[in-house]
């Protein structure tokens, strides 16, 4: 986590940290995002150990932001976007609690907000099904290993980055192109 005076951090589980990481990189105000575990039991879970869907950990990353910059509700917002917050423990054919639709909230703000955004996509009627994205405290983040950061800079070419990822990433660039960082 960046303790750098002024930004912020959220840290979100939107199915394979993969695909949060490769679209959250190109959010302008965004200073870092690294992928990695939370919300199980274990201490310094695998990747294998997160997979076998016993540990309770949710694959997520943390996103370091300037708020001056991007809001956490514009970064909620892209969230909301880029995986389906009404599927449980599923994320496509990423089945299982690891893939869960999760906002681990760092302050009683974070926490309001995000209560809050869920209300109004529900009001909206935005999806045809509920939200069931939990909403749970912050806790150990756990960093997952280091072929994992920056996995689609560096394996995009591989099958589930071209049929997984990167639909999410253009996603993100044709829905909020005023949020994407210069190429």
């Amino acid at each position: 986590m960046n303790d750098t005076p002024g930004l912020q951090v959220t840290t979100l589980g939107g199915g394979c940290f993969w695909c949060l990481e490769a679209v959250f990189d190109e959010v302008i105000g965004v200073t870092s995002v690294e992928s990695g575990y939370m919300g199980g039991h274990v201490d310094n879970p695998t990747y294998a150990q997160v997979c076998g869907a016993d540990t309770g950990h949710a694959e997520v990353v943390q996103v370091t932001f300037d708020p001056g910059q991007v809001s956490f509700r514009d970064l909620l917002a892209v969230f909301f976007v880029i995986h389906d917050p009404t599927t449980l423990n599923r994320q496509g054919n990423d089945v299982g609690p690891q893939y869960r639709s999760a906002i681990f909230f760092h302050s009683p703000e974070q926490e309001r907000e995000a209560r809050a955004f869920i209300a109004d996509l529900a009001g909206r009627g935005v999806f045809a099904r509920p939200v069931v994205t939990e909403v749970t405290a912050a806790s150990r983040f756990w960093l997952a290993e280091n072929y994992h950061q920056e996995y689609f800079v560096h394996h995009g070419y591989e099958p589930y980055c071209q049929y997984v990822v990167a639909p999410k990433v253009a996603k993100f660039r044709k829905e909020f192109a005023a949020m994407r960082k210069s190429a």
